[in-house]
Parts: structure tokens; C-alpha cells; sequence
């Protein structure tokens, strides 16, 4: 398996998981579920010690101008989050009205129920995520303030540890926990009821995602002088990741290690991907707006732009809080649905339904733009 790239191990645990999941067998499909909640449980705990480690050590290492660039990617992040949104806002009122009569809302209810496991194994984090990110910029920004040599040691030995179990335990396993999502999915038909309904609207949506990436890295291209396409075909491995695990957070191993072959520095990649994992949710933004204004027309909800507008902004300071888990962005975003468009529990609960038919289609979006973010910011960096 060594011997077979990472991309090629992805595609064909879900390839195999899709062509199994019909024939597999009860009790083989309740052993996968069961291998893929402890590996859960053990992401859930290292996904804060990841942010902690590569967070902390980036901003100490970059020195006085952490504070600076902080801010400054946060800014781009957020910026393009809104942006994704408004672009979908587009394409979606001048899309989905021509067809969207003859979809119909079949299909919504609920998809089925997953082969429970045969155990569970709770690993409960030390800390949550927005913790671990708000102590890395407390301790990263302390760090460089004070220059405190021997705690910035500490950090990079503790980012070392972190790094190895990445690279021997997680890295190596995920294929194996993406053949068994695929495979249960497959089982109880969900890919089939849910997706089968919305077929037209997902396959925009997925274009939509498309199309929004390579404008990213057009822009990140004009930026860095380099050919685009290479760009994002390079993190394409992050891309069938996120797409196999449909976590942002999950995936950030993937995301580093491809944006570093992309010619980022790795100082700036350690502090950018990790970051912006949890702050910039474009394809998330795009596909909670789509999926909005498909609801909204179905049932003849009148909308505008200015609502929108301030929809979409504010969802993008909502969505900073989403847990870095699947489906983390929609409940995050069920407040704003209710208290600016007016969405019911029934219609939040068709949004949410929706929504993680194609999860893994935005959080791909999301991790494949993070890459772009990281060579913007580390070409800014490198011109001072």
C-alpha cells in the first residue's frame, strides 16, 4: 500500500465502498462502523492538539508581524466566504427557477439508519476547538511579544509529537475509515433517497464548487505569477480527502502537507491551514445560499438581495464557530436560517437534510481554498 499514492488509496476506498456497500454483510459493515467511531473519537482528540501545536509554534515563529498576518488572513478568509455566497446567490436566483417547479421536495425525510457498532469508545478532547485556536494566538502572540525562547522550544518539540502521529496513525488509516463511511452510506440507501431527489440541484451545486475554485486559484495565481491549474491540481489529494471524511478539521494533515508541495513556506503554511480550517468556509457558504434559495423557491418564500445580503454576512461570522466535524456548518447556521429568513423547524430540517447529502462536496471546497489563502498570504509575507 506504501508503494500506492495517497490520491489513488482515497479513490479506491470509495470506489470500493460504494461497489460493497450492497452486498457487504451486516455484521462486516457493523465492524467498519465500529473501527470508524473510535477513529472519530481519536481525530476529535487530536484535532485541537493540532491546531495547538502547528498554531502556536507558526505565530511564535513568524515573529512581530503574527498579529499582523493574523488579522490579515482572517480578513481574506472572511472575505472570500462572503464572496462565495454572493457568487451563489447568482448563479442559484438565475439557475434554479427555470427548473426548479419540476424537483419537487421528495426525498427529504428522513434517509435511514446506519448499522449502530458493535462498541464505542469515547475520547473525550482536552479542549474544543475554538479553545485550542483562541490559546494558540494567546500563547503564539505572548510568545513572540516576549520572545520566550524556551516556551517556543516546548511548542515546536510538542508540534514534532503531533507531526508523528499524524504521519504513522493517521495519514495511514484514513482510507480504511473512508472505505467504511462510503460503505455504510451505501448499506442503508442513503446515497440513493437522498441524493436521488436533488439530483439537477446537486449537480450545480457541484459545478458551482468547481468553478469557485478555480477562480480562487486564478486570483491566487495572479498573485504568486504561477500556472493556476497546477496549483489546484497539486492539492487535489486534500480535495478526495475532505470529500472521503467531510471534515475540514480531519483533513488538515492532507491540506499542509499539499499546500507545502505548492512552494509554501512551512512556517506560513503551519499557521494558515490549521487557521483557516475553522475560519474560511467558502464552499460551506455556498452551498448552505444554494441550498436556501432552492428551498425558498419550492415553497414560494419571497426573498431579495439586501436580505441576502446581510444573510450571507452574518452566516459568515456564524459559520466561524462550526465545529470542525461533518455537518458542523449547517447546525451552526440553523440560528441565522431561523432569525433572518424566517426558516420553520420543518424547513431547517429539510435545509440539514439536504445539505449532508453533498457535505463533502462543500467541506473539499472549503480545504482546496484553504491552499489558495496560503500562498497569497505567504506571498505578502515574502514582499516585506
Amino acid at each position: 500500500m506504501a508503494k500506492i499514492p495517497f490520491l489513488a488509496r482515497i479513490v479506491i476506498a470509495i470506489a470500493l465502498g460504494i461497489a460493497l456497500g450492497f452486498v457487504m454483510p451486516g455484521a462486516v459493515i457493523r465492524g467498519f462502523n465500529t473501527f470508524n467511531g473510535i477513529f472519530n473519537q481519536l481525530l476529535g482528540f487530536l484535532v485541537p492538539l493540532i491546531i495547538l501545536g502547528f498554531v502556536t509554534s507558526a505565530i511564535a515563529e513568524l515573529g512581530r508581524g503574527a498579529g499582523k498576518m493574523l488579522a490579515l488572513t482572517a480578513a481574506i478568509a472572511y472575505c472570500g466566504t462572503v464572496l462565495s455566497g454572493l457568487f451563489a446567490y447568482g448563479c442559484s436566483t438565475t439557475l434554479f427557477p427555470s427548473f426548479i417547479g419540476e424537483v419537487g421536495t421528495a426525498g427529504l425525510s428522513e434517509s435511514g439508519t446506519s448499522f449502530p457498532p458493535f462498541f464505542t469508545i469515547a475520547i473525550p478532547p482536552l479542549m474544543g476547538v475554538m479553545t485550542a485556536l483562541v490559546t494558540s494566538f494567546l500563547l503564539g502572540l505572548g510568545i513572540a511579544a516576549f520572545d520566550a525562547r524556551t516556551l517556543q522550544q516546548v511548542f515546536f518539540e510538542f508540534k514534532d509529537i503531533v507531526t508523528l502521529a499524524i504521519s504513522k496513525v493517521i495519514l495511514p488509516l484514513l482510507p480504511v475509515y473512508i472505505f467504511g463511511l462510503f460503505l455504510d452510506m451505501t448499506a442503508v440507501g442513503s446515497i440513493g433517497r437522498v441524493m436521488g431527489s436533488f439530483l439537477i440541484i446537486i449537480a450545480i451545486i457541484f459545478a458551482m464548487t468547481a468553478v469557485l475554485l478555480v477562480l480562487q486559484y486564478c486570483v491566487a495565481g495572479a498573485v504568486v505569477h504561477r500556472n493556476p491549474f497546477r496549483l489546484l491540481a497539486r492539492m487535489m489529494p486534500a480535495y478526495f480527502t475532505a470529500l472521503g471524511t467531510a471534515s475540514s478539521a480531519a483533513t488538515i494533515p492532507v491540506t499542509l502537507q499539499q499546500t507545502i508541495r505548492n512552494g509554501v513556506s512551512p512556517e506560513v503554511a503551519g499557521f494558515t491551514i490549521p487557521l483557516c480550517a475553522t475560519i474560511h468556509m467558502s464552499g460551506s457558504m455556498l452551498k448552505i445560499t444554494s441550498c436556501a434559495v432552492a428551498l425558498m423557491l419550492m415553497q414560494g418564500i419571497p426573498f431579495d438581495f439586501p436580505l441576502m445580503l446581510g444573510f450571507v454576512m452574518m452566516l459568515g461570522i456564524t459559520m466561524v464557530a462550526a465545529p470542525g466535524v461533518p455537518g458542523g456548518s449547517i447546525m451552526a447556521a440553523l440560528g441565522v436560517l431561523d432569525g433572518i429568513l424566517g426558516f420553520t423547524s420543518q424547513q431547517q430540517a429539510m435545509m440539514i437534510t439536504l445539505y449532508i447529502a453533498m457535505d463533502s462536496f462543500g467541506t473539499a471546497c472549503n480545504v482546496t481554498g484553504d491552499g489558495a489563502i496560503a500562498l497569497i498570504i505567504d506571498k505578502i509575507k515574502n514582499r516585506r
